[in-house]
């Protein structure tokens, strides 16, 4: 059954906003609050243009906008098919793990390093450790329903925790920290864009060129001590970040 026939979907035809647009949006939010499911499969766009007194070319055009974002994909023999709702994930002292459990997206972890390094310039200022002191470095690749979602590097102080790879595996870093009495402050943060090189591309299953969001982060214990410092890299057909904006008085 075409779980479309379920929505409640209707178009405004004396509003400015474009038809297609307006149906796009109902989808997305359908998707968003889990009524499309993934891995369901949308139905006939004739069915669905006749339903809704639409040309097909407009109904193409509003599941072609959702395919776009990484929402639908056209599957040969198989249809239009829902993947996974956008992870929006809001600029607050939160581990990726738990922002992903927290939406439903059933969070998974491949750690791909785990070992000491010497400390860089970079990864010293942001640590208040000694240049070429030794510090642990974490590389994991993190998944959403098995679908590759973010890279993330991190670098810790030795002596700060045991990083066993299986617990890296089965549970996020700040939860790891807090099970061990570190108490999370605050952090410093940043956030960019740019695109995907050849390497990071094949990571994380997204095109050499495509957008990835960035995030570099120094992250504070209730002392003032820097616990954790991370680059992540994040697919931005999958991953965008939230921000609430006060309005000085």
């Amino acid at each position: 059954m075409d779980p479309t026939v379920s929505l409640q979907l209707s178009v405004d035809r004396s509003s400015p906003v474009p038809l297609y647009f307006q149906l796009s949006q109902q989808l997305e939010a359908a998707i968003e609050h889990g009524t499309l499911t993934p891995g369901s499969l949308l139905g006939n766009e004739i069915e669905l243009a006749a339903r809704l007194g639409l040309s097909r070319p407009t109904v193409r055009q509003a599941i072609q906008s959702l395919v776009d974002k990484g929402l639908l994909v056209r599957r040969r023999g198989v249809g239009t098919q829902v993947v996974h709702s956008q992870v929006k994930r809001p600029l607050e002292l939160s581990s990726l793990y738990d922002d992903l459990e927290a939406a439903g997206q059933r969070p998974a972890t491949q750690v791909l390093l785990n070992t000491l390094v010497p400390a860089s310039a970079e990864v010293a200022a942001a640590l208040g450790v000694a240049e070429g002191s030794d510090v642990h470095q974490v590389e994991r690749l993190r998944l959403a329903h098995g679908e590759p979602m973010a890279y993330l590097c991190n670098y810790l102080p030795t002596g700060l925790l045991g990083l066993d790879s299986e617990q890296l595996e089965a549970t996020g870093l700040y939860r790891l920290m807090r099970a061990a009495g570190i108490t999370l402050h605050s952090a410093r943060q940043s956030v960019g864009a740019r695109a995907a090189t050849a390497v990071e591309g094949e990571r994380l299953g997204e095109p050499e060129g495509a957008p990835l969001l960035t995030m570099q982060r120094t992250t504070f214990d209730d002392t003032g001590r820097a616990v954790e410092f991370g680059t992540h890299t994040y697919r931005a057909s999958r991953y965008s970040f939230e921000f609430q904006l006060l309005v000085r008085p």
